[in-house]
């Protein structure tokens, strides 16, 4: 029976509606305001609320809360204390990578939405929001400006579906909140005063919970002065004085490798011992010695994937191994490397970009399919059935498509590209990635703006440092083609693993066979761990 026209519109705005808002837009801001809109937006609204209080609660995460360490155990008993009492407050949950601060947040939420109560989880990266059942990122979740300054403000209007949700919201939880701009926590906080309508610390909301660990990098800025960087911080701001500080030390991810947690203690707060060169050694069982940049890197594959061109092998293994680096471009180069020992037939996809500003630059096309700007999938995309990918762009992140989800791909269209969430709680889960125009960044790195049409993807067989930030995995290789050169990057890097002998490191040296080649530079900003009072 065919559908009356009124019941198509409302269908139609229903189902733009529901993907507008998983992309942190609403339907207001694209058509103006007429009966039919209100109506659905009402809908959209009452449907949100339903399924938030509808975020399914894995069984594992009921059972975490007996299974909480000593430290955790406190940290849950101070934060539930306040929930079931209604006292407000503000919690900074500080732990070093492996210490189990997802797991706490994980018995904290299913807590409290098993007794019925909504509760926002969100994380500034998306790897971090995928962890997370109901999470997705700040950014999203709380409409914050991607391009921070003092005039942009979160915007939420009081009517909103969304400024209802963090009303009825018994908690909420932030995690990887070290990772935020300093303006991004400032801007969060009068956002809330404005919804709720109060002049106090984040609008006297009940409970809000951020977690994050200053060892590790700190929000990635144009300018590349310490004090840029350090005033970056979230530790920076007036705010960091008002949190509740709740630490946690013991190691989960390595805590049958006492040694090697450790040594990455030592590493993250810059104690490590150095020699005249203020150079920190890689403990020999660990480390590759460089001969020559082909023999040594290829060795390093061998040891991190392990007969990659055998077509029998267990692909799913592959998203839980990595080769971590500095720069996009040594990604890209071990990326191409692996993607050609892969078996299977070569899938590839050539973008299209276009001049985006108002000069003529000569053979601009060339010139525009060897740039691979940071955040944008290269012009030349070659995959394998099979092949690990990661996502670029945040398409659906309620849905686990998020800035950094970790997928396989499994199959190629002209327009399509069907792959497999791999990990987080969406994993196994079939998705299309759709074909889409990106916009390269324009700053000092990218002076000329253009736009590129291509898939949102890219090989992650190797990815920079800082995009593995929030990840555990099975085995870890290093390549450090050239030394760190921000803060925590060695730490980040060292710390993915769970024990030392899931962790292999490679540093190159200029003069090949020279002696110590296990000897590289590490960066800390002692007033940064200083300000946040960690021993």
């Amino acid at each position: 029976m065919a559908l009356s026209p009124n019941v198509t519109k409302h269908k139609v705005l229903t189902i733009l509606g529901n993907y507008l808002y998983s992309m942190g837009k609403n339907l207001e801001d694209f058509f103006p305001a007429n009966d039919d809109l209100i109506r659905c937006c009402h809908d959209n609204m009452i449907k949100e609320l339903q399924n938030e209080q509808n975020i399914v609660i894995p069984a594992e995460d009921i059972l975490a809360v007996e299974q909480l360490n000593i430290e955790q155990r406190q940290a849950y008993n101070r934060i539930m204390y306040h929930v079931n009492n209604d006292l407000p407050n503000d919690f900074f949950i500080d732990g070093p990578g492996g210490t189990g601060k997802t797991f706490l947040y994980k018995a904290i939420l299913a807590t409290i939405r098993s007794n019925g109560h909504i509760e926002l989880a969100t994380a500034t990266s998306g790897v971090a929001a995928s962890l997370l059942p109901g999470g997705c990122t700040s950014h999203s979740r709380f409409k914050i400006p991607l391009d921070e300054n003092d005039s942009n403000s979160c915007s939420i209007s009081k009517q909103s579906t969304l400024a209802h949700l963090i009303k009825l919201a018994k908690l909420i939880i932030w995690d990887e909140a070290t990772m935020a701009k300093r303006i991004t926590i400032e801007n969060f906080n009068e956002m809330l005063k404005d919804v709720m309508g109060l002049d106090r610390l984040f609008g006297g909301k009940k409970i809000v919970v951020f977690g994050g660990d200053f060892r590790q990098t700190l929000p990635v800025i144009l300018k590349s002065t310490r004090d840029a960087i350090t005033d970056a911080s979230i530790i920076m701001s007036p705010l960091w004085k008002e949190f509740d500080k709740i630490k946690l030390k013991e190691n989960i991810r390595a805590f049958l490798d006492h040694e090697f947690s450790s040594y990455l203690l030592r590493i993250g707060n810059g104690i490590e011992y150095t020699n005249e060169k203020e150079e920190i050694q890689i403990p020999n069982k660990i480390n590759i010695p460089f001969v020559d940049d082909v023999t040594s890197l290829h060795a390093l594959i061998d040891m991190v994937f392990p007969n990659i061109s055998d077509p029998n092998i267990d692909f799913s293994s592959f998203v839980k191994r990595a080769i971590l680096t500095t720069r996009n471009e040594f990604v890209h180069e071990i990326n191409d490397l692996l993607i050609s020992k892969f078996s299977g037939e070569e899938k590839t996809y050539f973008s299209c970009d276009e001049n985006t500003s108002n000069c003529i630059i000569p053979d601009q096309q060339e010139l525009f399919h060897c740039l691979t700007p940071q955040g944008l999938p290269p012009h030349k995309l070659t995959l394998k059935i099979n092949s690990p990918i990661i996502l670029l762009r945040n398409i659906n992140p309620t849905e686990g498509l998020c800035n950094g989800t970790r997928l396989l791909s499994k199959g190629f269209n002209k327009n399509i590209i069907y792959a497999e969430i791999s990990v987080g709680t969406h994993a196994g889960k079939p998705v299309f990635i759709p074909h889409i125009t990106l916009k390269a960044p324009h700053d000092n790195f990218s002076t000329i703006p253009f736009k590129r049409k291509q898939f949102p993807v890219r090989l992650c067989y190797a990815m920079t440092i800082n995009k593995a930030q929030g990840k555990t995995l099975d085995f870890v290789g290093v390549y450090l083609k050239e030394p760190v050169f921000s803060h925590g990057q060695l730490y980040v890097a060292l710390s993915r693993a769970k024990n030392i002998g899931q962790v292999k490191v490679l540093i190159r040296t200029s003069t090949p066979l020279i002696q110590n080649t296990n000897y590289t530079k590490k960066i800390v900003y002692h007033e940064v761990l200083q300000a946040a009072n960690i021993h």
